[in-house]
Parts: C-alpha cells; sequence; structure tokens
C-alpha cells in the first residue's frame, strides 16, 4: 500500500545500485496484501469476528505491521538532503498520492455498499478511526509528515552541531530513541486508568490514535534500512530467528491460550507477538529470494500485486462479496485455522486478480489512472 518507488536493489550481501526493485520485497508486500485481502474476507464476508474465527487474531498481529514496516523501509533515502526545499515536493505529493484517491473511493463505498444516506454515511466515516477500512493512506501520511519534520530538524540542527555525529541526516542512538517513544506512545493506549488522552474525538475524527498504534513499525523499518549491512549479519546469525521464532510460539500461545499475563502486562506477549511474527516474514522472504524473482510464477505474481497495492487496497472493499454461511460453517467446526485461513484465501485470491484487471483498465487512461491511484 506504500505509494513509495521501490528503486533500489539490496543483494543478500547488502550492496545497494540504483534502477532496480527489491524483488523479495515487492513480493512479501504482494503476500502481505494478500492477507489483508483474506482478513477482510473473513471479517465482512464471512461475518467472523476475532472471538469466532481462528485465522483473524493471527494475522491482525502482523498484516497491517509488515506494511509501516515496508513503507518506513522505502522512506529511507541515504543521499537525500533533508532541507525544506527538497522535501517540500515530497509533502506535495504525499497530500495528493494519500488523500486524494482514498476520499474518492470512500465515497464510492458509500453510495454503494453502506446502508446510511450519503451525508450520513460520510458523518459516521470521519468520526471512526478506521474510516470505513479506508484509513490506512491518511494514517500513513500522518506518519511520512512526521518523518519528514524529524529528519528536517535533525538536518538543520546537524549542520549547526557536529557533536550529533550525524550521518546522513541521522545517528542510531538518535532513531532508536525516537522508535522506543513511539512505542511508550503505543502502550500509553492500553492504560486507560493512567492514560485517557485519546478517547478524546481528535484522535477518532484524524484517525490519529492509528498513527500512534503502528508508528513504531514504520519507523522500525527506517532503521533497519539506514543499517541493512549490519541487519543481515544479525539476521544470518546462528541464533537470532530460533530465538525470535520461540519467543513467536511462546506469545501466542500466551495470547491464544494461556493468557497468564493480566492488567497492564496483557499487551507485552502481543506486542512481542507483533514484533516476532514480522521479523520472521521478512527473514523469510529474504532468506528464499530465489524462489520470488520474477522468472519464478510465484514470484512473478507476488511482485505484481506488490507494486500495485495501494489499487488492491482501494478497491477490494468493494468487491468482498457476502457470504455469511461460509462463517456460519466455520463456526461449527471451529476452531480450525487451516480451514479459515483457506477459506479466506481461496476467496482472497480472485478479488485480488479482479482488483488487478480494473486497475488496469484505469490506467488505460492517465489522468483517470492519476486521479485514482495516484500514478
Amino acid at each position: 500500500m506504500t505509494t513509495d518507488n521501490n528503486k533500489e536493489f539490496l543483494t543478500q550481501e547488502g550492496r545497494t545500485g540504483r534502477g532496480h526493485r527489491i524483488e523479495w520485497l515487492d513480493a512479501m508486500r504482494g503476500f502481505t496484501m494478500l492477507l489483508v485481502v483474506a482478513y477482510h474476507v473473513a471479517q465482512f464476508g464471512f461475518a467472523e469476528d476475532e472471538k469466532t474465527s481462528a485465522a483473524l487474531p493471527f494475522l491482525v498481529l502482523f498484516r497491517m505491521p509488515l506494511f509501516f514496516f515496508v513503507s518506513g523501509f522505502l522512506a529511507y533515502k541515504a543521499n537525500f538532503v533533508w532541507n525544506i526545499k527538497n522535501t517540500l515536493p515530497l509533502v506535495g505529493k504525499k497530500l495528493h498520492v494519500q488523500i486524494i484517491p482514498a476520499v474518492i473511493f470512500l465515497c464510492i463505498f458509500i453510495i454503494f455498499k453502506s446502508k446510511l444516506p450519503f451525508w450520513d454515511g460520510i458523518m459516521t466515516a470521519l468520526k471512526s478511526p478506521t474510516k470505513n477500512g479506508y484509513w490506512f493512506t491518511w494514517v500513513l501520511l500522518q506518519m511520512f509528515l512526521i518523518y519528514y519534520a524529524i529528519s528536517i530538524a535533525v538536518h538543520y540542527v546537524g549542520i549547526k552541531s557536529e557533536k550529533l555525529k550525524v550521518k546522513n541526516g541521522c545517528s542510531l542512538f538518535f532513531w532508536l530513541a525516537v522508535w522506543i517513544l513511539s512505542i511508550v506512545a503505543y502502550e500509553t493506549l492500553y492504560l486507560p486508568k493512567s492514560f485517557k488522552y485519546h478517547q478524546a474525538p481528535f484522535y477518532a475524527y484524524t484517525s490519529f490514535i492509528q498513527t500512534i498504534r503502528f508508528m513504531q513499525f514504520f519507523l522500525l523499518g527506517n532503521i533497519v534500512h539506514r543499517y541493512w549491512k549490519e541487519i543481515q549479519r544479525l539476521f544470518d546469525s546462528v541464533w537470532f530467528f530460533p530465538l525470535i521464532a520461540t519467543l513467536a510460539v511462546v506469545c501466542c500461545a500466551d495470547i491464544f491460550r494461556l493468557h497468564t499475563l493480566k492488567f497492564a502486562w496483557t499487551n507485552l506477549p502481543r506486542t512481542t507477538a507483533m514484533y516476532t511474527l514480522l521479523l520472521i516474514v521478512v527473514m523469510f522472504f529474504r532468506h528464499n529470494l530465489e524462489w520470488f524473482r520474477k522468472e519464478r510464477p510465484l514470484g512473478k505474481a507476488l511482485q505484481y500485486a506488490g507494486a500495485h497495492t495501494l489499487d488492491i487496497y482501494l478497491l477490494h472493499f468493494l468487491l468482498i462479496p457476502s457470504l455469511p454461511f461460509i462463517g456460519t460453517w466455520l463456526n461449527a467446526h471451529h476452531p480450525n485455522f487451516l480451514l479459515d485461513i483457506l477459506c479466506s484465501i481461496g476467496v482472497a485470491i480472485p478479488i485480488v486478480a479482479l482488483c488487478l484487471l480494473i486497475s488496469q483498465i484505469a490506467h488505460t487512461s492517465k489522468p483517470l489512472g492519476k486521479i485514482l491511484f495516484g500514478k
């Protein structure tokens, strides 16, 4: 769903060069988009919820964090000078791409899918932090603006002070501190007795509560890209993958079965599971990058979907069929994760294909394609 052009190629050893896309990253993004559609098929098409579905509670842990991770990864520009003159064109581009398409498709969704009158539907959507599902582009815009503002500030402070030891507009210590602050802000959402600020209408109208929830993953992706060589050595170490895989299993066991932690600590295994599952997916696609090259049918299909995630995201809400009888049947066989996910993905695949077809038809007209999808 990120709209950044993926024009930088990173090999498994970490060498960089211009003019190529990161094939495994595009494939991973396409895979994650498929999971997003599958999640919404189960939620809206099958009328399941996280209490009755075997797949939804698991998918929600890492599908959106992965997208924000990729967006943050691509937001890093190694040779970019973060001054106001250079950044303003980026802001203008983001304002167009992240707002206009989402507003258009939200209006289309309300006209054709909502049971409310148009203006009532608009007001209901505005009051909701999820905007009938079209919250992602608005929240991603907020993340880009926050990141741009921080980068500009660091750039100008770095010019005046050599003590910060700024490298490419940042330092590892500084960005780790910003990332930790984003985690702290996220944790305040789960301490309602101590922090009630996010209950104000402002956070729902602006969807800023979602920005607080997911900004940490945008920053993580950005840090990973900045220090890619070092991160690859960590990924390739003999202990790292077994460690995060073990943590993922333990945390998922606590989330779905054990429930050993209570009150303020309840969110600890959930947060840990989000990070470990995200890293497992990233490491899997990077490690098996040969599977996901364009020469392979699987890689070609996933990369194509990954390069058009915004189009799929905007269109798929309009194409999800109402199949509540499948949800009833799945509930009768609950819990069965494999059955649940296969049914959801089985319906999601033709929806994604149809989204891509409609997108290509719309792009026949360049002005129409630019208005609808920002390209």
